[in-house]
């Protein structure tokens, strides 16, 4: 006999539970401003090389978007902002497929990851040139 199928709330444990964790994280770095010295580590990349990673300015745009100030995040980190709406999105379809009791392990297919990959390394390098200089913190 097959085990019975796991309650309504057990499926929303693991999706409601990440996305508080991501509140919180936000309502942390909404509080504990990013622009004053002396409360995050400095990139080591930054650090060591002079070069801006492609998290760098993550904070402060996180700070920004925490605050509701849009053009600042995305000054700050054009995008980790497109990576919260990305996260956003997951997080709904995933909380309204567990919550229907859907199958809710995405599939995504290799050339996806390709072109995120591609995305962060463009992103990267264009950042570091002269003329991308918008796109650093």
């Amino acid at each position: 006999m097959p085990p019975p199928p796991p309650s309504r709330a057990r499926r929303l444990l693991a999706p409601a539970g990440t996305v508080a964790g991501v509140v919180a994280a936000f309502a942390y770095v909404g509080a504990v401003d990013p622009n004053e010295p002396g409360h995050y580590p400095v990139c080591p990349l930054l650090r060591l090389t002079g070069l801006y990673c492609p998290g760098c300015g993550g904070l402060r745009s996180a700070h920004a978007f925490a605050h509701g100030d849009l053009p600042a995040a995305l000054g700050s980190n054009a995008l980790a902002v497109a990576g919260y709406a990305l996260f956003a999105v997951f997080a709904a379809v995933w909380l309204v497929r567990a919550f229907r009791g859907l199958p809710t392990r995405p599939t995504v297919p290799p050339a996806l990851w390709w072109a995120a990959g591609t995305v962060l390394v463009v992103f990267t390098l264009v950042r570091n040139l002269p003329f991308g200089s918008a796109l650093a913190p």
